[in-house]
């Protein structure tokens, strides 16, 4: 007995040994059988720590979205920033970047390399389009022009004017008659403009075309409400969400603050609380000093969450004006005086195209083309 106890205590001490001179193989192996739960940052393989490969930048850009509509946005070509953007597939793109370079003009973001050396208009990608990714990525790629190729462009940029809207063809009564669009003709005229290969720029982008930082197509317009009067968002706003058409509501602040009824309806500012006049009858913001414009633009611009661009009440506006403006943040402002904005165009004093009452597509086409 005690010689078969030794020869088992001899086997044993034989597996152990072996064991032991295997070292971490067998070790590791026994390890990881009995690990309830193996570290799922560090695989195994033949016993070496496998480490995973840092994440990419936009790899990492969507994990720290950790959102399934988060699409992370690249961009290509001379001038693109070198790092993603993170965008949103339920909105339209927001605060795309427009590069500079000395001796050249920036043309824009495109789907392609081929559009954007041709500078394709109905190809360009900018902030009045909606964010479509495939699998939460989307590339852009950027495209250049000459300062002598963009003034000989001669774009003229139409920034069209409405105020109020009504469902009666034959119009309303009284003073404000010509302010009020007929919904049937403004539903055309969005129609003309959402079909016939129309460009509708960012007011970012209008401030780079005035300096002659950014091309423009030829047939560039802007549209914007004044006022935003109930009107507006009960007729106007379903025809410009249905056909996406990005819009300006130009909104009295201290009259109502309700939030952007739609992606393609930016707000901005029609001042806080000068669209009353003053004491010679005119508007407060040519009878205000411009310590006090620049107060009340700036709780217009706390409320809208922006600055960029304002529209003077009843279209007054004087040296004054300008200067309380400017000490406000705001970098551009819209009069009422008829015209187009063109390279150079002063940043403070923007022309528009007015729509009155009765004036049909065939108007705008003379209008705007």
């Amino acid at each position: 007995m005690s010689t078969g106890g030794s020869r088992k205590r001899r086997v044993i001490g034989v597996i152990l040994t072996a064991v032991v001179l295997l070292g971490g193989g067998a070790v590791g192996t026994y390890a990881a059988m009995s690990s309830r739960e193996p570290e799922p940052q560090e695989p195994r393989a033949g016993g070496a720590v496998v480490e995973r490969p840092p994440l990419s930048p936009v790899e990492q850009l969507l994990k720290d979205a950790d959102d399934p509509l988060a699409c992370a946005l690249t961009f290509s070509g001379d001038g693109a920033p070198a790092e993603p953007m993170l965008q949103r597939q339920d909105d339209v793109y927001h605060s795309l970047p427009i590069p500079t370079a000395d001796g050249r003009v920036f043309g824009g973001w495109y789907p392609t390399p081929t559009d954007a050396q041709s500078l394709t208009a109905a190809a360009r990608v900018n902030g009045a389009d909606r964010v479509v990714c495939t699998d939460q990525r989307i590339e852009l790629f950027a495209g250049w022009t000459t300062p002598e190729q963009n003034v000989a462009a001669d774009t003229n940029v139409a920034i069209l004017m409405y105020h109020q809207f009504t469902t009666k063809p034959e119009g309303e009564s009284g003073w404000l008659r010509g302010n009020y669009a007929y919904i049937g003709d403004f539903d055309a005229q969005m129609e003309h403009i959402a079909t016939t290969g129309f460009y509708l720029p960012t007011w970012d982008e209008l401030s780079a075309f005035i300096d002659g930082r950014l091309f423009l197509p030829e047939r560039s317009v802007i549209i914007t409400d004044d006022d935003a009067d109930q009107s507006w968002f009960d007729l106007a706003v379903p025809v410009v969400d249905r056909l996406q058409l990005l819009s300006t509501s130009f909104m009295i602040t201290s009259a109502r603050q309700d939030p952007a009824p739609s992606i393609f309806v930016q707000r901005r500012s029609h001042t806080h609380d000068m669209h009353q006049a003053g004491e010679n009858g005119k508007g407060r913001m040519v009878n205000w000093t411009a310590d006090q414009i620049a107060a009340d633009l700036t709780t217009s611009a706390d409320v809208l969450g922006v600055r960029e661009v304002v529209a003077y009440p009843y279209g007054h506006y004087n040296d004054t004006a300008k200067q309380g403006v400017a000490q406000a943040g705001f970098e551009m402002a819209r009069t009422i005086e008829p015209g187009y904005v063109t390279i150079g165009t002063d940043k403070l004093a923007l022309p528009v195209v007015r729509i009155d009452y009765g004036m049909t597509v065939e108007d705008l086409i003379s209008r705007i083309g």
